[in-house]
């Protein structure tokens, strides 16, 4: 008898034992593909605070957030009764919304510029369009080169490249980078952004800080170098890259799926740096706050050489009124962004492939979104 009852303990265990890790694989599952992210769904939608928040909310802007912003919605819709529909059409069409007041927020790669401030005025009654970091990463530059699984390029090299300088994959000054590649003798088709687009910005930004010569522009959305081929969004440039041989592109990390391969990049740092959420934070650490007021503006340092610090980034901020938002959307946008810039909502930039914002930052975010008003 006793003997038996062991028997049915050992049972009763490995059956709780089997249940137990049946539960945890499908909570490891998840249809969004943020892997661990749907471990922590019930945790993170529990700590949601709603408040009045109701209706729907139509936003605009950076397709560069738009697979943060997916995953955000996901665990917001789930706790509070209300839908956010954000259209990622590019940083450039989202500030215009904003400021035309179609939109109660919009995402953009960059900061408002002097003029948006003044046109966000007419549409804040009281107050202005400020900027709040609240999503970072690292933009890669995906390439597809038959035959090589390693590519190393430095910034004067990447400038040359997109500005028709270099036109074959087996140039010298590629192959000088990657002494141990073997590279063909194939056409480079370089391929950039059709629409006004932040990811353009800071792209070019990168150039012109660390490629001045190379790279003889002024930057901005909207595309200045010569030649190449466009796409339409981030989405669109690595759908070109990835069907392309001799591609070569830029867009976020969280585009580079499906075998998109990753140029690292020769800083000047005692080995060549990986385009990897971590490197990306390390460089966005070195930021150093310029905005006025609750304006969160950042200046980011384009040519840091510090080792696994990856110069290529972005910061995505949500631009909102600081005063005079509209009564009927305030209290789901104010919501949205606590949930965005709260510890569970940065966590999940993370399981998607971006850099969540460094804790003194994102600790400002926080005190500005609590005062929006």
């Amino acid at each position: 008898m006793k003997l038996q009852r062991m028997n049915r303990r050992a049972l009763a265990l490995g059956a709780l034992a089997v249940s137990g890790a049946l539960t945890l694989t499908a909570c490891g599952s998840d249809e969004t593909g943020t892997g661990s992210g749907g471990a922590s769904s019930a945790a993170d939608a529990s700590n949601i605070k709603c408040d009045d928040a109701s209706g729907q909310v139509l936003a605009d802007g950076s397709s560069a957030q738009k697979n943060a912003v997916d995953a955000w919605v996901k665990q917001f819709s789930a706790a509070c009764k209300v839908e956010i529909n954000y259209k990622a059409g590019g940083s450039g069409a989202g500030v215009t919304a904003f400021t035309q007041g179609q939109v109660p927020w919009a995402g953009s790669d960059s900061a408002l510029k002097p003029d948006e401030v003044k046109a966000s005025k007419s549409i804040c009654k009281g107050g202005q369009g400020i900027d709040l970091p609240m999503v970072g990463g690292p933009i890669a530059v995906g390439y597809n080169v038959p035959g090589v699984d390693n590519l190393v390029l430095d910034a004067p090299t990447i400038a040359k490249i997109f500005d028709s300088k270099i036109t074959n994959w087996n140039d010298p000054a590629i192959a000088k980078l990657n002494p141990d590649a073997k590279l063909p003798n194939l056409k480079i088709q370089a391929f950039h952004r059709s629409d006004e687009s932040g990811t353009t910005d800071n792209f070019t930004k990168y150039l012109i800080a660390t490629a001045k010569k190379d790279f003889p522009y002024e930057g901005g959305k909207a595309w200045q170098a010569k030649g190449g081929q466009s796409a339409p969004q981030s989405s669109g440039v690595a759908a070109q890259v990835k069907q392309t041989a001799g591609a070569i592109g830029y867009f976020e990390l969280s585009y580079a799926k499906d075998g998109i391969k990753t140029v690292a990049i020769d800083t000047g740092a005692s080995k060549p740096v990986q385009a990897t959420v971590e490197n990306a934070t390390k460089a966005i650490s070195d930021a150093k706050v310029v905005g006025t007021g609750k304006d969160l503006s950042l200046e980011l340092n384009y040519g840091t050489t510090a080792d696994g610090a990856y110069p290529m980034v972005l910061v995505t901020y949500e631009i909102v009124c600081d005063k005079g938002n509209k009564a009927e959307t305030l209290p789901a946008v104010k919501a949205f962004l606590r949930y965005a810039a709260s510890e569970d909502g940065q966590k999940i930039l993370a399981e998607n492939d971006y850099a969540p914002m460094p804790d003194d930052i994102i600790a400002k975010v926080r005190t500005t979104v609590e005062s929006l008003s």
